[in-house]
């Protein structure tokens, strides 16, 4: 099979699995918590709100152009800067960055277990998970999400991809922020003790990052 080809068909079923996976992940947690919302975008308009919106609508065109890329493959001439033929170790790498990045995301999803939510539960109230990926990061969640959408972007060299790995970037930048003014005033002396032993993205025993 030619490298475009499989690229077509990877990032197609890639997405698709993505996808899968967060929409199980949600209804198969809630017969254990049914009275739990598993998804937060915050107040309408505020900044969580537009944060998690945009989020989700660049999450869903990935994946609608990802699936019209193995329907329609002409759609490359409008998407990509180079032939992928030209940058096949590139492309390779990409795809490997992508799968590490799902792992490590799937990791820390399972390792908060119930706890996980989407977005900013002010309701929450169980603590801080200080164990596993969590001892060496405070976000490995999203050091997966930002490690996957650089495979995108390398896997799918384009203006397309290279948008959505800006957007995709600060959004999560902003969420981690947004998260850490929820914990702080949850656990101010439980979070800035975690603060001084785990970095912000990774690293043991940091100060300040």
């Amino acid at each position: 099979m030619e490298l475009s080809l499989f690229n077509q068909v990877f990032l197609a079923a890639f997405y698709t699995l993505v996808a899968l996976f967060y929409t199980l992940r949600i209804k198969l947690s809630r017969p254990q918590a049914p009275s739990c919302d598993f998804v937060h975008m915050g107040s309408l308009g505020s900044l969580h709100w537009w944060n998690h919106l945009t989020f989700r609508v660049f999450r869903l065109l990935i994946w609608a152009v990802c699936v019209l890329r193995l329907l329609w493959p002409e759609l490359d001439a409008y998407l990509l800067f180079v032939p992928l033929a030209e940058l096949p170790i590139v492309v390779s790498m990409g795809m490997g960055l992508l799968v590490v990045g799902f792992a490590l995301a799937i990791w820390g999803n399972l390792t908060l277990d119930g706890l996980w939510r989407s977005g900013v539960d002010e309701s929450a109230s169980a603590g801080i998970v200080t164990h596993s990926l969590y001892r060496y990061s405070r976000n490995p969640i999203f050091i997966g999400v930002l490690t996957g959408q650089l495979g995108f972007f390398m896997a799918l060299p384009g203006w397309f991809s290279l948008l959505c790995m800006l957007v995709g970037w600060a959004a999560i930048v902003i969420q981690v922020r947004l998260e850490e003014v929820h914990l702080e005033a949850k656990y101010p002396c439980e979070f800035k003790a975690y603060c001084r032993q785990t970095a912000r993205w990774f690293g043991r025993r940091i100060a300040s990052d």
